[in-house]
């Protein structure tokens, strides 16, 4: 899972990170709160890092250990 959108994204849905996009991995559903990042679908060139107003998306390895539940609700989103 190259990428995760975490806790600042919740309840803003900027959408900034999915104009950037190459491969639209990124997305929602209308009842979520935040958006998510399709693991299968990333190819981990990170333009969505920077544009992310709030700072909320981070290599699954650098995820903020606060934060760390937002990996799991990720796997989920995509099952």
């Amino acid at each position: 899972m190259p990428f995760i959108i975490t806790e600042p994204c919740n309840g803003v849905k900027d959408a900034s990170c999915t104009e950037v996009c190459p491969v639209d991995c990124i997305s929602t559903k209308p009842d979520a709160t935040q958006y998510f990042i399709d693991p299968a679908t990333c190819i981990d060139c990170s333009y969505c890092v920077s544009v992310c107003p709030v700072n909320a998306i981070f290599d699954e390895f650098t995820v903020p250990s606060a934060w760390r539940e937002y990996i799991k609700m990720n796997r989920e989103f995509f099952k």
